[in-house]
């Protein structure tokens, strides 16, 4: 399994989960936790995925994340997850 933690920051507005979601689902991206919050008027939200799932490489899935992130006016970051492990690692 090669997880993925995904983060999601932007002004809140109606259908930014259903949007992300569905670039995964596209990607053939599994989801498999997903918490997501309202800071103010900030949407913030951290998913695990499993990229394994999908036929499209890390590169490709970011680039696509990336994408829609820029034209829905969201800031959209994904890293792998021993990546992530190894920045907070005391």
């Amino acid at each position: 399994m090669k997880k993925c933690i995904l983060s999601v920051v932007g002004k809140d507005k109606v259908g930014i989960t259903a949007g992300v979601c569905g670039v995964l689902a596209e990607a053939g991206v599994n989801i498999l936790d997903i918490n997501q919050t309202i800071l103010q008027e900030y949407f913030t939200m951290v998913v695990l995925v499993d990229i394994d799932t999908s036929e499209l490489d890390f590169g490709q899935i970011a680039e696509r994340l990336e994408g829609y992130g820029k034209e829905s006016g969201m800031d959209i970051h994904i890293q792998r997850e021993e990546i992530f492990d190894a920045m907070h690692r005391i």
